[in-house]
């Protein structure tokens, strides 16, 4: 429950990676402005990608603050656990997008015959 400091090279391959994040969550809130049959998708992209950073950056911090009950690796732990299931969630939602294209597809098939 009191772990050590995390070694340089894993705290900065922890920083990256949510530089990381926090730049995919950047570009994924101007790509979602657009619209378009995909803007559900990247809308949970968006929400994915900054809840992770803000997550890392405290997990981060309570790492390099000493904390010690919230700096246990346990914690990281269940953020990458969180991490995949919450991106299972968002793949199976793009699987469903072809089938939505095709349903608004013979929708606008058939508003075209009516007046």
């Amino acid at each position: 429950m009191k772990p050590s400091a995390l070694i340089p090279w894993a705290q900065n391959l922890f920083m990256g990676l949510i530089i990381l994040l926090a730049i995919l969550a950047i570009i994924m809130a101007t790509i979602k402005k657009r619209g378009g049959i995909y803007r559900g998708f990247l809308k949970r992209l968006y929400g994915f990608f900054l809840s992770n950073a803000l997550i890392g950056l405290i997990l981060l911090f309570f790492n390099y603050e000493l904390v010690p009950f919230f700096s246990a690796r346990f914690w990281l732990g269940f953020w990458i656990l969180e991490m995949i299931v919450w991106l299972i969630f968002i793949l199976k939602n793009l699987k469903s997008i072809p089938q939505k294209k095709r349903q608004s597809d013979k929708e606008k098939e058939l508003k075209k015959y009516l007046p």
